[in-house]
């Protein structure tokens, strides 16, 4: 039986991966929150790793909060950097399965076409930045059967995210206005949850590889907005802002749609389109 480490356990996905759990009875799993285990320390990890048979790390674990991690980037870094190299000296020394959740901001959206795992990355901004020193700092000390994944706009039925905020101030509101010049593609945590889960026993690598997982089709998030507020059936006009008019603190990229083909024919998996997945976490809300 395989002894999966899920780090990151109150947040998005670690709380997906809680929730369809039973589906893997095969699996042992044990959900880490930072009070039960800072990955940041290496000793804790060595420890917690050693004392629970450890045989798989899916690392969820991250520092989110783009527009505050320009001010808190020390702290982005610690989490983002310092923790990911401390998992994957402790999967190269226990020979451990090592899966970590990267995103699609290491890039800097100048593209027209989506992106794959070979394109040349250049974040904006310092939540890119950190999570992109993680990406390296895996492939420096590259343990055998790591992989990193990157995803994009993330959201699920648990936390705060883009798809629960909408529903909400959409309620309470005639109208509401969402950036319509910035391209992507939205990610149900349960589909990537589901894939990683269905996956792990065919990976199989020496060096670490890097693989791209969203959802099917392209959207922005005005068009995301719009579809979130008519499955939920509110009745609220969805109108479109250019960025630029937006402000925040953090840059984001105007264009940031991966491919994911390499995952699917690496893993034979078979990944739905946005609006179905949607439709799926909302009837799950």
């Amino acid at each position: 039986m395989k002894h999966i480490l899920i780090t990151g356990a109150n947040g998005q996905l670690g709380l997906t991966f809680k929730n369809i759990q039973t589906k893997y009875p095969n699996f042992n799993f044990f959900f880490a929150t930072k009070s039960i285990l800072d990955i940041t320390n290496s000793v804790e990890v060595e420890r917690f790793i050693v004392t629970n048979k450890i045989t798989t790390i899916i690392n969820c674990a991250a520092y989110t909060q783009v527009d505050n991690a320009e001010e808190e980037f020390v702290l982005a870094n610690k989490i983002n950097h310092i923790a990911v190299e401390n998992l994957a000296l402790q999967a190269k020394k226990y020979a451990i399965t090592l899966i970590h959740i990267s995103t699609d901001y290491v890039f800097d959206g100048d593209s027209k076409v989506p992106y794959t795992e070979i394109c040349k990355t250049n974040p904006q901004n310092e939540y890119g930045r950190t999570k992109l020193k993680g990406e390296k700092a895996i492939q420096k000390v590259n343990p055998k059967n790591s992989i990193i994944i990157r995803t994009s706009w993330l959201y699920s039925e648990f936390n705060t995210n883009f798809v629960k905020t909408i529903r909400r101030i959409s309620k309470d509101r005639d109208k509401i206005q969402v950036v319509s010049d910035q391209i992507g593609s939205p990610t149900y945590a349960k589909d990537l949850a589901e894939a990683i889960l269905n996956s792990i026993s065919k990976i199989k690598n020496t060096t670490t590889e890097i693989f791209h997982y969203s959802n099917k089709g392209s959207c922005s998030w005005f068009t995301f907005a719009k579809e979130i507020v008519k499955i939920s059936n509110i009745k609220c006009m969805v109108e479109p802002i250019e960025a630029i008019n937006f402000k925040t603190k953090a840059k984001r990229p105007k264009y940031s749609l991966l491919d994911t083909n390499k995952i699917q024919n690496t893993f034979g998996i078979d990944i739905p389109n946005w609006q179905d997945s949607l439709k799926e976490c909302i009837k799950n809300m």
